[in-house]
């Protein structure tokens, strides 16, 4: 009798260790779970941006990852480098004022392009003949795989003289590296190894 009345005190205390280890083993489950849910409850708050209304209501807006949106930024920053520094009008200060603002956006590379047009008396030509030139960008074409990130753009430039419109395909190459936004850098890239690839009349038409 004693002797079993030892065996069910020993089952008793086996069965009372088991539901302790699986209450437990329950308790750190819950915990785990709680624990994950917080964090993901805390990374999806701090997505949301609160806007104060004109001091009376927040509204919430959502932010994104900025990774997300450099590809369309790195497109529209050697959009806009193109067109400033391609867009010509038969003005000295109209020219200097854009070269300028295109510098803002590039290395030396571009500066001694500029300087080599120069000095070949391009602009003066431009001036004196009271010739406009503007440019049309077809595509960029960059590859975002590797860094820095090597790009191609596809333009056509317009020749506009007083007796006829000059076509032109324009083929250039650079490189892409990231740099700090400003008011003259909204994108915060710097275009570097600027290159002119093709730069050739296509067709002439009388105006």
């Amino acid at each position: 009798m004693e002797f079993k009345t030892l065996r069910n005190i020993e089952n008793s205390f086996k069965q009372i260790r088991l539901f302790t280890f699986v209450f437990a083993l329950l308790c750190l489950v819950v915990v785990g779970l709680v624990i994950f849910k917080s964090y993901q409850f805390a990374e999806e708050q701090r997505q949301k941006i609160y806007v104060l209304d004109n001091g009376k209501s927040l509204m919430v807006a959502l932010s994104q990852d900025m990774s997300i949106n450099r590809p369309v930024e790195a497109r529209e920053h050697v959009r806009r480098f193109h067109e400033l520094f391609f867009t010509i009008a038969p003005d000295k200060n109209a020219i200097e004022s854009n070269v300028k603002r295109a510098f803002n956006l590039a290395d030396q590379s571009a500066f001694n392009y500029y300087k080599d047009l120069s000095e070949k008396g391009y602009y003066n030509r431009m001036i004196s003949g009271n010739i406009q030139q503007r440019i049309e960008i077809d595509s960029v074409v960059a590859d975002f795989n590797s860094y820095p990130y090597a790009v191609q753009t596809f333009a056509r430039q317009f020749i506009i003289r007083s007796s006829n419109l000059t076509i032109r395909s324009l083929i250039t190459n650079c490189s892409l590296v990231n740099s700090v936004r400003s008011d003259s850098n909204p994108q915060g890239f710097t275009i570097e190894k600027f290159n002119v690839v093709e730069n050739k009349d296509v067709e002439t038409v009388d105006r």
